[in-house]
């Protein structure tokens, strides 16, 4: 059973994530849709929030799992058992950015990474700019699963 891990911090899970996650699903047996704690990123979310609300969006697809992360992603990948990481590119600018960590994941233990070109219709979706839209009161709900507006106005209500 060939598994992979899709990682991110998912802050929040949009659109555009469950696109990938579902096509990596089609062509892999098992996704784990690794959340990860990023200490050079404050979050908006919670760690746990953030994989309830992943675990929701995805409830509907057999074989994709979610769990919480704070470790080297190849430490990750190794206990998952994964064949590979599983990355998403909207364009040019996310492939320089996911490019040399591809690498390096590869260098440090040999799993690949296998590039998934995202759906041209959410293309635009990014989950800074979804948290940047909604506190200045913009409507996030076409890009995030249900639930998550929710959960992003209650985290920036209790932010402010």
């Amino acid at each position: 059973m060939a598994t992979v891990v899709f990682p991110g911090s998912f802050d929040p899970i949009t659109l555009g994530h469950v696109d990938i996650a579902v096509r990596a699903r089609q062509l892999f047996d098992r996704v784990v849709i690794a959340v990860a704690h990023n200490s050079t990123k404050a979050p908006l979310l919670e760690v746990d929030v953030r994989v309830r609300l992943a675990q929701s969006a995805v409830a509907h697809v057999e074989g994709i799992d979610v769990a919480s992360t704070d470790g080297l992603l190849v430490e990750f990948c190794q206990a998952q058992t994964a064949v590979a990481i599983v990355k998403g590119l909207r364009g040019g600018a996310d492939y320089d950015l996911e490019r040399p960590m591809a690498l390096m994941n590869r260098s440090l233990s040999g799993v690949e990474t296998v590039f998934l070109t995202g759906d041209n219709a959410l293309s635009h979706i990014a989950s800074s700019l979804i948290r940047d839209v909604a506190r200045h009161g913009g409507d996030i709900s076409e890009y995030v699963p249900p639930g998550v507006e929710v959960a992003v106005l209650e985290a920036l209500r209790g932010k402010s």
